[in-house]
C-alpha cells in the first residue's frame, strides 16, 4: 500500500489542522472528559483520511477481454443507455457508488489504448442520483482493446467530492488493474460497455477494484 501521489497536500493539511486543534484543546480546555475524547476523535479522523487516500495492492484480474472494477463500492445501476458524448451508440451501463468508507483510488478496467479523455466541470449533486451522471463534475475516458472493443467510463464527483484526478491521455497504453486516478470523497463510476458484453455483477453487489469481474467482452 502507498499514499496516492496527488493527495500528499490534502493529508498533510488534515494532520496540520488536527495538530493545531489538539494543541488548543490541551492549552485552553481544562476538562479531561472533554479534551481526551475530542483528541481521540481527531486522531481517528487523521487515520481515516490516511486510509481513504491509500492505493491498495490488489490482484489484477482484468485483461483486454475481462473488465475489472474501476473502484471499490456498490453496484447501483445496470441498464441499457445511449452514450452520447463519444461512442454515440447504445451501451450497457454499470455504475459503482463509493461512499466515505471506500478507498477512492481508481484503476483501469481493461488493457488497451486510451482513445478519448475529457474533463467536464459541473455540479455536486449526491453521486447516487441519476442526474449526477450528466450534471456533476466528471471526467470521461475511452479505452479501445486489442480486439477493437471500446470501454468508456466516467469518474463522477459527488456531493462532497471537490477534486477528480485522472491520468488518461489520448494514445496512452494502459494495463487493467493499474491506477488511473482518484476521486476525493463520495463519488461514482459509470462504465459503458458494448451491449453484447456478458455482465458478471448484480445490483446491490459490493465490488473490489481490480479483483471483481464486471463483465466479459
Amino acid at each position: 500500500m502507498r499514499l496516492d501521489k496527488n493527495t500528499y497536500g490534502t493529508v498533510l493539511m488534515v494532520y496540520a489542522i488536527s495538530a493545531v486543534v489538539i494543541f488548543l484543546l490541551f492549552r485552553y480546555v481544562h476538562n479531561a472528559w472533554i479534551v481526551w475524547p475530542l483528541a481521540l476523535a481527531i486522531l481517528w479522523v487523521c487515520c481515516w483520511q490516511t486510509a481513504f487516500h491509500m492505493v491498495p495492492l490488489r490482484n489484477k484480474i482484468g485483461s483486454s477481454t475481462i473488465v475489472s472494477a474501476v473502484a471499490d463500492g456498490k453496484i447501483v445501476q445496470i441498464e441499457k443507455a445511449f452514450e452520447k458524448e463519444f461512442l454515440k451508440r447504445e451501451c450497457t451501463i454499470v455504475s459503482i457508488y463509493m461512499d466515505f468508507w471506500d478507498v477512492h483510488a481508481n484503476f483501469w478496467p481493461v488493457t488497451g489504448t486510451v482513445t478519448y479523455s475529457m474533463y467536464h466541470p459541473g455540479e455536486h449533486f449526491l453521486a447516487f442520483k441519476p442526474k449526477a451522471s450528466e450534471e456533476n463534475e466528471h471526467t470521461c475516458t475511452c479505452i479501445r482493446t486489442a480486439e477493437g472493443k471500446d470501454v468508456f467510463f466516467k469518474q463522477l464527483a459527488g456531493g462532497f467530492a471537490r477534486r477528480i484526478v485522472c491520468y488518461a491521455k489520448d494514445g496512452l497504453e494502459v494495463v487493467a488493474g493499474e491506477q488511473c486516478g482518484i476521486i476525493k470523497f463520495g463519488s461514482r463510476i459509470d462504465i459503458y460497455l458494448p451491449v453484447d458484453s456478458e455482465i458478471k455483477v448484480h445490483l446491490g453487489e459490493t465490488v473490489r477494484a481490480c479483483e471483481t469481474i464486471i463483465a466479459k467482452l
